[in-house]
Formats: structure tokens, C-alpha cells, sequence
């Protein structure tokens, strides 16, 4: 074996080369099995092996040749780093191009990096993909959800609330669709095993799901409940910011540019540390700074009592003071007043939110993955390349 260190003055890559033989005996001819093989010569092969951070490294292997006087038919050495009529090994397919797909790289620059074209690396992806049919054992606890995909439609997740693994991507989120598939491909005793299964506030998934698992329990994510508060209030804070009529006003700057404490949890706010907070350009607690705010008017006050109380009773799991903060709501002609309608619509599963201990947010950390990966890869034509580079950056 010689290893040698070669310059291509007319593409200027700088690779290394390895010279090799490849040589065994063979015993019986693989075409008619008779004893009958003579050395042939040698066939000349280029390979190319791992690398990453190094220079390229190509393989000249020279395999050897038999001829079978039998059969009259020829016949060649074969190794297992490399694939029949392949140039490229596993060790580069499995070790390089699968490695830099799990980091969401986009299919040019793990061709840039390993060495080889986009084409190759595109074939080495998604040449044998086929998406999985189903899962042996259906969970116990599920989570759905949804995300853009490919054209700016929505395609349907699900994922196991415990392990957190991948049950099925769908192209899109059609109730019928997402019936079909889970009516197809599992039986209906798999289906009512099932036991609970976490969604947001999308009232479609509401619809279907006691028709497919009927012993499950429909839970409300929390965190969409305390957004959908939140949310409210910040409208109603914009829209009393708006009515000031002196925009350089402490109640004005108080609103604006501290909106964020507004979110922090009553418990967390500091009553007792005397701190600066700029625009207002003033030494005052966090609380003063609240209360400062919630001057500005009584059902700014009151929908931002209203909006901590659903938050505290979530968080310590309180379903009694859940069901008494929504029934005892007085309406003020504010959003929070449609806020509270959706929530009372749905109480009994959002009751189920601060009863069980799922929730959606390990779906949410791969909606983010999958968000991270189509803006890295600038999108995606094909849905089964998506579903494909899906399933790496999941595992």
C-alpha cells in the first residue's frame, strides 16, 4: 500500500490518494460453480473514502480478475466498503452525507463539504426512502399538532407524549385525511387503548378524536391556554395605549416599554427591590411599575387579575380555582371576553390540562426543528425529501 499526496494544478484540490490490491482465491465460479477459475488480471476502481475536516482521500484499488474456462464468463474481487458498481463507500454515505443531513444542512453544502456533486448526495437521501406505514404498538398518550410545510400548506404531527418519537406526518391537515390513516392501519381495539391525547385549541381535532380513540381523554395544552389570556390582554393593553392622549406620560412608558413584567408571574414579581427601569427613568419596585400600568384603567386591572388567576391556577394544577376564575367572569367588552367564551366552550378539557402532566410541548420542540430545517434549506418542493430530512433531525 503506497500513500501518496497529490495537487491537480487545473482545479487546484489538494487530495490524498491510497494504492491498493484487492486479491483472494476463489474456489467455485458464482455464474455455473464449477472449480474451473484462473487469475484474470486486475481491474482498476476509484473510491471515495470518508473525510470531513481533511483533504480528500480517493482509493485506487485494483481488484482482481477470474475467468471461469467452464462457463467461458469473468468475474471479480468485492469488498464491503463499497456497494457493487460504486464509487462512493458506506463509510461516506453513512459516516459523512447522513451525519451533516441530522445538523439541517442544505443538500449543496453537505455536497461541498463531503467533496461530491449535489446529485449524489440527493440520490444517497432519498433514493430508497419509503415513509413508514405504522407503528407496532400504537402509545398510550399522544400529542397532534401541525406546521407549514411544503406550497404554504399545513401538514398534520403526531408524536408519542412519553418517548416522544414520531408516529406519522401527513400531507395535510384534512379531518378525513387524518380519519383514513389511522382507521386504515390500526384496528379499532388498537385505537381504544388509547388514553389521552393533547391538543391545542383547534376545534376540528375535537371533532374526530373521541371517533377514533373513544377511551381517550382530550387534554388542552397549557401552554396555548395561558397565550390565549395573554394574548387578549395585550390587546386590551394596546388598544388603552392607543386612547393616551400624552405619549411621554410614566403610564404611557409604563405600558410600552415594560410590557414584558405584565407576563411575569404574580408570585415572581419583586414588591421589596427598589430598581431603575428606563423610559420612565425612575427607582420603583416591579409591583409599583404594575401598578403604575393598571392605573391607566379598571378593566385593564381587572383583565389582568383575571389573566394571572388562569396562569396560577394552571401552574399549581388548581382545576377548583380554574372553574371558578371562568364562571365568575364578568365581561368587559374586551377580548378577554371571547378568550373566556373558548375556554368555558372547552372546560372540561381544559380542566384535563391541569389534571394531567402532558403536554405539547416536546411536539413544539420539533415543530422548531422542522422550522429550523426549512429555513436552512430554504424550503422544501418534494414532501417526501421533507418527510425524509424529518425523520434524521428527530431520531
Amino acid at each position: 500500500m503506497k500513500i501518496l499526496e497529490l495537487l491537480d494544478l487545473a482545479l487546484f484540490i489538494i487530495f490524498k490518494a491510497i494504492h491498493a490490491r484487492l486479491s483472494y482465491q476463489l474456489s467455485r465460479c458464482p455464474h455455473c460453480g464449477f472449480a474451473s477459475l484462473i487469475k484474470n488480471g486486475t481491474t482498476l476502481t476509484k473510491l471515495r473514502l470518508t473525510t470531513l475536516n481533511g483533504p480528500m482521500i480517493l482509493l485506487y484499488l485494483r481488484k482482481q480478475r477470474y475467468f471461469c474456462k467452464s462457463c467461458q464468463t469473468t468475474c471479480g474481487a468485492n469488498t464491503p466498503i463499497v456497494e457493487k458498481n460504486h464509487s462512493l463507500t458506506r463509510g461516506l454515505k453513512s459516516a459523512a452525507v447522513f451525519k451533516l443531513a441530522k445538523q439541517s444542512l442544505p443538500v449543496t453544502t453537505i455536497a461541498k463539504i463531503v467533496g461530491i456533486s449535489p446529485s449524489s448526495v440527493t440520490r444517497i437521501l432519498y433514493h430508497d426512502f419509503q415513509r413508514p406505514q405504522r407503528l407496532a404498538q400504537l402509545p398510550e398518550h399522544l400529542c397532534f399538532d401541525e406546521f407549514k410545510s411544503v406550497a404554504r400548506s399545513y401538514s398534520f404531527i403526531a408524536i408519542a407524549a412519553k418517548k416522544h418519537n414520531l408516529i406519522s406526518i401527513l400531507d395535510d391537515r384534512l379531518s378525513k385525511n387524518i380519519c383514513a390513516y389511522f382507521e386504515n392501519r390500526y384496528s379499532l381495539e388498537e385505537r381504544s387503548a388509547v388514553k389521552s391525547v393533547v391538543i391545542d385549541l383547534n376545534a376540528n381535532y375535537q371533532l374526530f378524536i373521541k371517533r377514533l380513540f373513544p377511551h381517550a381523554k382530550i387534554i388542552i395544552d397549557r401552554f396555548h391556554i395561558v397565550q390565549l389570556v395573554n394574548r387578549a390582554f395585550d390587546q386590551l393593553r394596546v388598544t388603552i395605549l392607543k386612547q393616551q392622549s400624552d405619549k411621554h406620560s410614566r403610564i404611557y412608558k409604563a405600558l410600552k416599554i415594560n410590557w414584558r413584567l405584565f407576563h411575569k408571574d404574580a408570585e415572581k414579581v419583586d414588591d421589596s427591590k427598589v430598581k431603575y427601569f428606563r423610559g420612565i427613568n425612575e427607582y420603583m419596585t416591579q409591583q409599583n411599575l404594575i401598578d403604575l400600568g393598571l392605573s391607566a384603567s379598571p378593566k385593564l386591572k381587572y383583565v389582568y387579575e383575571t389573566a394571572q388567576q388562569i396562569q396560577e391556577s394552571i401552574k399549581k394544577h388548581d382545576v377548583k380555582k380554574l372553574c371558578l376564575t371562568l364562571n365568575n367572569y364578568q365581561k368587559q367588552s374586551s377580548p378577554m371576553d371571547t378568550s373566556i367564551t373558548t375556554l368555558k366552550k372547552n372546560l372540561k378539557y381544559v380542566s384535563n390540562s391541569c389534571e394531567s402532566a402532558f403536554s405539547n410541548g416536546p411536539i413544539e420542540g420539533i415543530n422548531r426543528k422542522i422550522k429550523a430545517l426549512k429555513r436552512i434549506c430554504y424550503g422544501f418542493k418534494n414532501m417526501d425529501h421533507f418527510y425524509a430530512r424529518i425523520l434524521l433531525i428527530v431520531k
